[in-house]
Formats: C-alpha cells, sequence, structure tokens
C-alpha cells in the first residue's frame, strides 16, 4: 500500500459517485465522518490510515501494520521472487501482501527486518538525516585488532563512490567477532569496511535499528509492534 495524502473533496470522487463538488453539500449535510468526527471542512487531509464514512458507509479504515521478523540464511529480502523463498513467505497475516520491507538484508546475512505498509514511517526511517543507528554481529576470516575501532570512527573511503563513510562505532567482542553500529547503509557497505583490511566477512547479522532489536525472536520468527 503507497502512502498518500488527498483532500477530502477528492477522496470523496475517487471513492463514490459523487464528484469533487457535490462534497461541500455532503459536508454541510454532515453526511462524511472522518476519523469519527462529523467533517468540517472539504479540505480536510485524507491519509491511508484515515477513516472515513459516508452515509453510514466504511469507504476507507486501513490500520498501520509494523512487523519485525527475523531473517534466516537463505531467505531473499523481496515480497516476490521466482527461485527463493521470501520474507513475506515467513509471515502469516491477511495483509501481508500490502506490506513492503523497510531496510533489505543480503541472501545470507540473518536479522532483524522490518515490513510495514506504512510508507512515510518507512520513507522517516530510513532517511540518512534521521541517523538511526542499525547495529550488526559480524563473524571475520582473520583476528581483530585496535587499529579497526580507529579506522571505522574515522570513515574509509571507498572510491567507486567517492564518498568517505560515516564514523561507525566499532566493538571487538572476541578475535573474530565484533558488534558494529553505523548510521547509513551503502551498498554491501559492512563487507566493504572489513575489505578495507582484506578481512572477509564470513556471517553477518543485524541485531537491531534504532530501538527496535530482534533479540528474543527466533530464526524465521516474526511479531508486530507498536511504533506508538
Amino acid at each position: 500500500m503507497k502512502s498518500y495524502t488527498h483532500r477530502l473533496d477528492r477522496f470523496i470522487s475517487q471513492n463514490s459517485p459523487h464528484s469533487i463538488s457535490d462534497t461541500r453539500l455532503l459536508v454541510a449535510q454532515k453526511r462524511i465522518i472522518v476519523d469519527g468526527l462529523v467533517a468540517h471542512s472539504t479540505h480536510q487531509k485524507v491519509t491511508q490510515f484515515t477513516e472515513v464514512e459516508l452515509d453510514g458507509r466504511c469507504l476507507q479504515n486501513n490500520k498501520p501494520i509494523y512487523i519485525m521478523l527475523h531473517k534466516p540464511q537463505g531467505i531473499v529480502s523481496a515480497t516476490k521472487d521466482l527461485k527463493h523463498k521470501t520474507v513475506l513467505d515467513l509471515i502469516d497475516h491477511p495483509q501481508k501482501e500490502q506490506l513492503h520491507i523497510v531496510g533489505r538484508l543480503d541472501f545470507n546475512t540473518t536479522g532483524l527486518v522490518l515490513l510495514t505498509n506504512d510508507g512515510a514511517w518507512s520513507r522517516q526511517i530510513s532517511l540518512p538525516q534521521t541517523k538511526l543507528a542499525k547495529v550488526y554481529e559480524v563473524t571475520l576470516s582473520k583476528p581483530l585488532t585496535e587499529e579497526y575501532i580507529q579506522v571505522f570512527k574515522k570513515g574509509i573511503y571507498f572510491g567507486y563512490e567517492d564518498i568517505t563513510t560515516k564514523p561507525a562505532d566499532l566493538e571487538i567482542l572476541s578475535d573474530y567477532k565484533a558488534r558494529l553500529s553505523l548510521v547509513e547503509g551503502k551498498y554491501h557497505q559492512v563487507k566493504r569496511m572489513f575489505g578495507f583490511f582484506q578481512n572477509e566477512v564470513l556471517a553477518l547479522h543485524r541485531v537491531s535499528v534504532g530501538n527496535i532489536s530482534v533479540d528474543g525472536l527466533e530464526s524465521g520468527q516474526y511479531k508486530e509492534f507498536s511504533i506508538d
């Protein structure tokens, strides 16, 4: 479901036999109810989650859906795929066809995937200006050193895009494991950052996005949550 905002008169014209010009009379006759209240203007804003009734008939009553999923390895971050099982195949929800993915993970990357029908929310948390931390646990082929921490905090230059990554926080958990916090999501960024040290990423797991964490969910499990 795409996010949208319409004026009430345009929404009525698109969802009933009445024209835009008819709406003024409908409002005057108190025949339109918006979010439980009698409509007061043809210019009222109607979003995808505004409840609208006309003459007692519901024209729209969509509810926002927010789902967190623990993606297993070998699952595609897509809503459709001809060859592989997708994250949507793991979800049993009556409105799942309305959902889109917020922040995809690679085929073999595990961890938190967010799905929603709220386009405004997904755009907001994806904006670089939001600076929402994404935390990953990384398993590597070579031992880590303290140098990694300083280089990641300073930023790493990606010649292909001619950019330098924003400062990232790295916590070394053991010789071959680390926890990495990023506020951006460039193409294969984690693998490319460790590639600066010619250190191959053997396993990658996204733990959290902002204050939303996959902790407590088993691989393949999902649950709905609220953003209130």
